[in-house]
């Protein structure tokens, strides 16, 4: 049988597409997943399975409850569901969880997973547990449409966007391994959403949108949507639209303040600027001295670490008038990347310019370096790559983005 062949897989946005892998592999044994489907596509799903109408919808409320509020995956823990039913939903549907190909705990807590999917791709998850939230960082590509140059992520292939089931998929099983069922707003470890693993969230972004849909739906997983921050680093056309569709918090992954250094750390930067990025900022639906903007900012060593590197920062958010908040983020190394991590005295220098502007900016404490967990560090494949295979991929992913 032939390989599947590269088809091009449209970008939102106006932007060029990206050939990619596209070929759906469906379940060996031939159920659907009910994982990561709204009330109606389960009621649309059940209908078309055969039930008539009234007691589809009947079905498909119950469906939900148990799904995102229990947590099961056996229809037969269903107890509200007749007998009878439970084998002609065992024989049609699965209530999924990712594969775990491995489970890490750092010495300070961290967790990370790499998980694989139905048709064998890897990705990774980390929760983050501090003493007074829990924070879960999840992906949404396997592999990455960017090539940030200090990330390990970006150096990765492009091979497919995450589905809304895989993505949510993410969220329940922190859930089932933290033991957080059934659902409850209190006492809960998990606490916050990340969407800064794998991958560009808004280069996914319907399937992002679903599954955080999901997740903030009020009778299911129920986290609020202030309690979820969607990370971009930088796709213009589709900021605002995250604002209004999604309506979660907004961090940009900004890392450098003049044209020719963010063009070569976050190339995109060629395509969308900075000045064209911070206009997007501003516009950005919601955002106010109460729900600032977060601009992350990787320390690299001699790159973009000067005090006049912080002056410009501060200037730049006071010019386009952003609430905002800066997160100093020490660079964390991987095999074969060519920068550095700023000295502890330089980045607290950096920290206190834009302090003393009256502008937050906290230094994030690294987790989960021992287990490759901490922030740019999430790659699945551990695979040894020249320089010039990596220079090569930016290059094609660049040419891709226009």
């Amino acid at each position: 049988m032939n390989a599947p062949q590269p088809i091009t897989m449209p970008i939102p946005g106006g932007i060029d597409p990206v050939p990619v892998p596209r070929a759906a592999v469906p379940r060996a044994d031939g159920r659907v997943d009910l994982i990561g489907l709204t009330r109606d596509q389960l009621r649309a799903l059940l209908a078309e399975a055969g039930l008539e109408p009234k007691q589809a919808k009947l079905r498909a409320k119950q469906l939900w409850h148990w799904i995102y509020n229990r947590g099961t995956t056996d229809f037969t823990a269903m107890t509200d569901i007749a007998k009878t039913m439970h084998p002609w939903l065992e024989e049609r549907f699965v209530i999924g969880r990712p594969q775990v190909v491995q489970a890490q705990v750092s010495t300070d807590g961290t967790r990370k997973w790499l998980l694989r999917s139905d048709d064998g791709q890897d990705y990774e998850m980390v929760f983050i547990p501090d003493a007074d939230r829990g924070t879960l960082c999840v992906s949404s590509q396997v592999g990455c449409t960017l090539n940030c140059r200090f990330c390990h992520t970006g150096t990765m292939k492009l091979v497919r966007n995450l589905t809304a089931g895989e993505i949510v998929g993410q969220v329940m099983l922190a859930r089932d391994a933290l033991g957080e069922w059934p659902s409850q707003p209190e006492g809960r470890m998990l606490t916050n959403i990340v969407m800064m693993g794998m991958g560009e969230p808004l280069y996914n972004f319907d399937n992002v949108r679903d599954a955080l849909t999901l997740v903030m739906d009020g009778d299911g997983l129920a986290l609020s949507k202030r309690r979820i921050t969607l990370s971009t680093s930088g796709v213009v056309p589709m900021m605002e639209r995250a604002g209004k569709e999604i309506g979660v918090n907004l961090a940009v992954s900004l890392h450098a303040v003049t044209k020719e250094i963010r063009d070569e750390i976050v190339p995109i930067n060629k395509k969308y600027g900075i000045e064209e990025l911070l206009s997007a900022c501003a516009a950005y639906p919601g955002a106010n001295n109460a729900r600032r903007i977060t601009f992350e900012y990787v320390m690299l060593k001699d790159k973009n670490d000067s005090d006049e590197d912080a002056r410009e920062l501060v200037r730049l958010i006071r010019h386009y008038k952003l609430p905002a908040k800066v997160n100093l983020i020490p660079f964390n190394p991987w095999p074969g990347v060519p920068y550095e991590c700023s000295t502890d005295e330089r980045i607290q220098r950096f920290s206190d310019i834009v302090f003393k502007a009256g502008i937050s900016a906290p230094v994030r404490q690294p987790r989960g370096r021992d287990i490759m967990a901490a922030c740019g560090q999430l790659k699945s494949a551990a695979e040894k790559i020249s320089r010039a295979e990596l220079d090569r991929r930016a290059a094609e992913k660049q040419a891709a983005l226009g």
